[in-house]
């Protein structure tokens, strides 16, 4: 026999003129075209292509994630793009999300800075050496993650240097962690 516990889970989108002022700033490249990952999958340029410009379409986002966690949302990505070297993103970590902020502590204190992408296979073949080109995929989410598949996929990976708000704002949660346990 189904007990019915009236329990629905309903989900619903932000009206598009929802804005976001606050975050710390991250950035660098979730993947790069023609490398392979450790699974032996390779990006071929090109594959992000329609899934960005039908998210742009329908007004939505590439979601920012925490380990490939749906229920982990962190941040969001104000810039998600292709160029001629792979996926490049640019977001803000939010501070008003507890997991924002351990993610900005984290990320200023050297320990986390892989970035890994979240998506479904549209269109791939296999190379003779048995690597699976991916040549289409359809984009979900972008995550901050510990190991990411294709090691170079990293914060900072364009060649900049980590924000000093990301050190300035590790430094104030460490302070206030110090703080609190002398309470």
């Amino acid at each position: 026999m189904d007990i019915d516990t009236g329990l629905e889970r309903k989900f619903a989108q932000f009206d598009t003129d929802l804005t976001v002022k606050d975050g710390v700033g991250i950035e660098g490249y979730a993947s790069y075209f023609g490398d392979a990952d450790q699974g032996g999958d390779v990006v071929m340029r090109g594959a992000y292509a329609k899934s960005l410009a039908r998210l742009g379409a329908e007004r939505r986002q590439v979601k920012m994630l925490w380990q490939h966690d749906p229920a982990q949302p962190i941040g969001i990505w104000d810039e998600v793009r292709e160029d001629a070297r792979g996926l490049y993103v640019k977001g803000r970590l939010l501070e008003a999300v507890g997991r924002g902020r351990e993610a900005a502590a984290l990320i200023g204190a050297g320990a986390i800075d892989g970035l890994s992408i979240g998506y479904r296979t549209v269109r791939a073949s296999k190379n003779d050496k048995g690597q699976r080109l991916l040549q289409e995929l359809e984009l979900w989410e972008v995550s901050l993650v510990t190991f990411p598949m294709l090691p170079s996929a990293r914060i900072g990976a364009k060649g900049d240097a980590l924000g000093d708000d990301l050190s300035e704002l590790a430094a104030v949660l460490e302070d206030a962690r110090r703080e609190l346990a002398r309470i």
